[in-house]
């Protein structure tokens, strides 16, 4: 087997597989390979040797794929943000499609047929939030792939960034920007903490500049709308907004009548979720899997929005024991989303899953799964 640092191949690339790599063999061996794309033919060099794998990435294409295209970016395939500057921004959302349908098959047991939705803007200049990182000599930078090393941003900035934050200029240290839904950018060291506030469902939000907020300008109105489509909630029904954040699901769903419980492990987000939706709406200030234990024995509707590893088994069990008659699962991580599809399959039939191109050229996507008790 290749030992880290040769070059081998060419390389045939099979397929594409979920985590921003194509699949393909060379000499038996299976490669995961970073700037390949599915029918090619690569040279690549070894980055990481495993038991039955290695990881590499590509130094020359010898046969390229029609849907390869120069990169916009003189950085990218150096620095850890693009995955798929290399390729036609339509063809990543195809190859987004076909990940999310064999995860959800292969781990859901279920058959999706959509597609991934283009949401503007794209597939630059889209990002509102970035984590900076500056070189030896203070220069902007981004960090490598699976690594530490600061690769420094090309003179023209960032072209994923929205144009206020995409160049920062001199940096000392882990920088946070922040480009808001109102008011002024903002530009805070990693560790500090300021509050911003965003608009999205006709609502303003307070948030930590440190704290979760989704980084496309689109996004929190695009989700959503997907989760009250799907939702359909009634006056008076009582709502759990699982992993709730600053309470983007809560307020909507306050406004359309419902008693809504949120449970998230940030305290500070909680903090803020209780000034964001100040009425109609309680806040608890732990992990979702303990807090349930303190919320209503019943609910007729649940927002779930957990974090990449997913919801999981006990939580899902939790769920379900509420018979709610609809759940909404807001997956950044289709493997996930997979598993715990699985979890809800005895008791829930699914409506419907859309998925939304919130990161254009990286292997993130955004989808929303509405569930119905059988």
């Amino acid at each position: 087997m290749a030992v880290v640092g040769d070059i081998v191949g060419p390389v045939a690339i099979e397929r594409v597989a979920h985590g921003g790599h194509c699949v393909g063999r060379w000499e038996g061996v299976v490669h995961f390979v970073r700037h390949a794309l599915p029918g090619e033919q690569v040279m690549v060099k070894v980055t990481e040797v495993a038991k039955r794998y290695v990881r590499s990435d590509v130094v020359e294409v010898v046969q390229a794929s029609p849907e390869r295209v120069t990169p916009r970016c003189s950085v990218a395939g150096l620095c850890g943000g693009c995955d798929w500057q290399h390729a036609e921004p339509a063809y990543t959302r195809e190859l987004k499609r076909q990940v999310i349908a064999e995860q959800l098959r292969h781990l859901g047991g279920y058959t999706w047929e959509g597609a991934v939705e283009e949401v503007e803007p794209a597939p630059f200049h889209w990002r509102t939030r970035m984590r900076y990182a500056a070189t030896a000599d203070g220069r902007p930078g981004l960090k490598a792939h699976r690594s530490n090393r600061v690769v420094p941003l090309p003179p023209e900035g960032c072209v994923a960034a929205v144009p206020a934050i995409a160049n920062p200029g001199r940096l000392a240290g882990e920088t946070i920007a922040v480009a808001p839904g109102k008011g002024r950018p903002v530009l805070v060291g990693a560790e500090q903490q300021v509050l911003v506030e965003e608009v999205a469902a006709g609502r303003y939000w307070r948030v930590s500049s440190n704290g979760f907020w989704q980084s496309h300008p689109q996004a929190a109105d695009t989700l959503v709308q997907a989760v009250l489509e799907g939702l359909e909630p009634r006056a008076d029904e009582v709502a759990f907004d699982l992993y709730c954040g600053v309470g983007l699901f809560a307020g909507p769903l306050v406004d359309a009548g419902c008693q809504v419980w949120g449970i998230e492990s940030d305290a500070e987000a909680v903090r803020l979720a209780g000034i964001n939706v100040s009425e109609g709406a309680e806040f608890l200030a732990a992990s979702v899997a303990r807090g349930l234990d303190f919320l209503p024995r019943d609910a007729d509707l649940v927002v779930l929005d957990p974090p990449r590893v997913g919801a999981g088994a006990r939580v899902v069990a939790s769920v379900v024991a509420r018979q709610p008659r609809r759940i909404a699962y807001v997956a950044c991580d289709p493997a996930a989303l997979g598993r715990d599809l699985g979890y809800l399959a005895e008791e829930y039939q699914v409506l419907g899953v859309r998925a939304f191109d919130l990161f254009p050229l990286t292997h993130h996507v955004e989808c929303v799964a509405i569930f119905e008790r059988r």
